[in-house]
């Protein structure tokens, strides 16, 4: 990472990485092949009323799908996070596949992810990968120095219910209705490419109107900062058998520390 990219994170809570996870490519996609035919109890798909295409998602697979476990331990992500970050740490915290078929008319609303997510710290990085080609017109859009903002957005469900039901969160503003007033970043991308972005960036996406499969791997990351965040209610994802207190360090071994590390801690445990 050059100082200018760090920078460039840093003020706007999203940059552009060309194709710094081209050699992953395949083994991410061969990993989505085995995700879909054997999804996990975490899978929530969105089923658009209109007959098109679902959204397929899925999270926290790295111990059971080979390749998502050998991106996670064996490619420059934990690296780059740390930098962009500008922590001397990267930790793992989870990972999550993103498939909007062909066709698809789902539309991923406006949010942050910081509300969903069961850590605080200022020092958060998610890498979205695309696995195929994606028009400017289709891919996950950021609004630039939302992650400044100093809120956290009430979450929301795919179906307009709260995730918690008891918050004091405020409302998601009318990104649309202010487009022209907002500096949106998005880009056409190829596979390999990466948008980094922080947990409290504000974003969302289009359906999918392409003739081809929008496959996405993200990978989550959290610094030196991150700890332990009780929520109003259950989370996403939604982790259980957690023994961490609130305001505790986020260490538990399915959270693997993986920049720096040694290879006698890359076990971890078996997600619930």
């Amino acid at each position: 990472m050059s100082a200018a990219d760090v920078a460039a994170f840093q003020r706007d809570g999203v940059i552009v990485l060309r194709q710094v996870f081209t050699d992953w490519v395949e083994p991410l996609r061969a990993g989505i092949t085995a995700l879909m035919a054997d999804p996990s109890p975490l899978e929530r798909s969105v089923v658009p009323a209109d007959g098109t295409a679902p959204f397929f998602q899925d999270l926290c697979n790295w111990q059971r799908i080979p390749p998502f476990r050998d991106f996670v331990f064996g490619s420059r992500a934990a690296e780059i996070a740390a930098a962009l970050m500008r922590s001397k740490t990267a930790r793992f915290f989870h990972d999550h596949v993103l498939v909007k078929q062909a066709g698809g008319s789902t539309v991923t609303p406006w949010h942050q992810d910081q509300p969903y997510y069961c850590v605080e710290g200022r020092q958060s990085a998610s890498f979205w990968i695309p696995l195929d080609p994606v028009g400017r017109d289709v891919v996950m859009e950021c609004v630039r120095g939302s992650h400044r903002w100093g809120k956290d957005f009430r979450p929301m469900r795919f179906n307009g219910t709260r995730l918690y039901e008891n918050d004091d969160f405020e409302v998601m503003p009318d990104i649309e209705a202010m487009r022209g007033e907002l500096d949106l970043a998005g880009w056409d991308m190829q596979p390999g490419d990466a948008i980094a972005f922080d947990f409290r960036t504000v974003h969302g996406a289009p359906g999918n109107a392409s003739p081809r499969a929008r496959r996405v791997f993200s990978a989550r990351w959290v610094g030196d900062d991150a700890t332990y965040a009780e929520r109003a209610g259950k989370g996403s994802p939604p982790f259980t058998g957690l023994t961490m207190k609130h305001g505790d360090p986020f260490d538990a071994p399915i959270f693997p520390l993986v920049h720096p590390t040694s290879q006698g801690d890359q076990a971890g445990t078996t997600a619930a």
